[in-house]
């Protein structure tokens, strides 16, 4: 039950807008109407408006990036001006995306208290934006590591980036990413309807990861009967695969992956990758499909191989597990239901807001 609290007072400070980042939508976006019924006043403010949501990961589009670009600079200049007004402001991944911690540092100069929250290793110089690799070179690496040392408290969610700050900061909670497990609903029958679907949800930005895959998925392909079925990059393709691609939506992102036999979550075995809190492989094993997931950073903190889900890292590896899955449905079963087990006591909601409650509390009294 919400407590009597004093109310409090939250500027939260974001790239996009609600709904639309895997970054957001599993961390603090899902806790906003928990956070407010525990007696916080939340405002909203998105860096990247609705229309440039639109084209901001497209390529090309440049002169429309650069004119809502600067309209994001002038929505954060009236940010500023009110900043006084709240107890806290929450700040995820950076205030404004390009050059030197200018804003940053006037934030921290205007902002009774800060919260950042990171989920990504952006301050790697080794990360490049697949639709804008020009603008990729402007990215301000030297944000986080400022924002590290003078926030109030840091949030990260995982080891990697918790270590780091660390370094930087004395007062680090680590929160997992999140599945709501009352959205997340989970399969009950896992007898295939037909060919099995073998699934991969994801981004325009991320698909590149799946193609990873393309021998192994060639591979199967000459001895099992699947479809792969492809969310968030409607122009994928692999050639010799019956695949079905679709752009991401909400209103149905929740009923495509429920739809999966098996989830892949295929990732490249680089640093920046070490900053990636699992979410794919949580949203599959909260819903029931059981998760092939290569072998790297959060992914062998989330799955324990064998039991709910499996991890792998060769080419031959990728093509047992799968076959192993494809041939046994009740090996789907038991893998999709210990990951329902997992999620639930590890990773959802319930089992992590009360964490986001005690850091805010702690400023009640200052």
């Amino acid at each position: 039950m919400p407590s009597e609290r004093k109310n409090k007072r939250i500027l939260l400070l974001c790239p996009n807008p609600e709904g639309y980042a895997p970054g957001q939508r599993l961390k603090y976006e899902q806790y906003l109407d928990i956070f407010r019924a525990h007696g916080f006043e939340i405002t909203v403010s998105s860096f990247i408006s609705e229309p440039f949501q639109q084209i901001v990961y497209k390529p090309g589009h440049y002169v429309q990036k650069a004119f809502y670009t600067l309209g994001g600079y002038l929505h954060r200049i009236g940010d500023l001006f009110r900043i006084r007004r709240y107890d806290i402001v929450y700040i995820a991944l950076w205030v404004t995306p390009f050059g030197a911690p200018l804003f940053e540092r006037l934030v921290r100069l205007l902002a009774r208290r800060i919260v950042y929250d990171i989920d990504d290793m952006i301050f790697l110089d080794t990360v490049k934006s697949k639709a804008s690799p020009l603008i990729s070179r402007f990215k301000g690496r030297t944000k986080p590591v400022y924002l590290f040392r003078v926030s109030d408290h840091v949030i990260t969610s995982t080891d990697t980036i918790e270590e780091f700050a660390r370094k930087l900061n004395d007062h680090v909670v680590s929160i997992p990413v999140s599945i709501n497990t009352e959205v997340y609903t989970p399969r009950t029958d896992y007898a295939a309807k037909g060919r099995i679907t073998i699934g991969w949800s994801g981004s325009y930005s991320t698909s590149p990861y799946l193609h990873l895959l393309d021998n192994v998925l060639r591979t199967l392909r000459s001895r099992y009967d699947f479809r792969l079925l492809v969310m968030g990059d409607e122009n994928f393709r692999i050639e010799g695969i019956d695949l079905e691609a679709i752009p991401w939506k909400e209103s149905y992102e929740v009923e495509t992956i429920r739809s999966f036999d098996i989830g892949l979550y295929p990732l490249p075995t680089d640093d920046w990758v070490l900053g990636k809190g699992g979410g794919k492989a949580l949203q599959y094993m909260s819903l029931g499909v059981p998760t092939v997931a290569t072998g790297i950073g959060a992914n062998f903190k989330i799955i324990t191989p064998g039991v709910d889900g499996f991890l792998v890292k060769t080419e031959e590896e990728w093509i047992e597990a799968l076959s192993r899955l494809i041939e046994d449905a009740s090996l789907r079963e038991r893998i999709g239901r210990r990951g329902i087990s997992t999620i639930e006591e590890n990773y959802s909601v319930h089992a992590n807001y009360s964490k986001y409650l005690e850091i805010f509390d702690s400023y009640r009294s200052r």
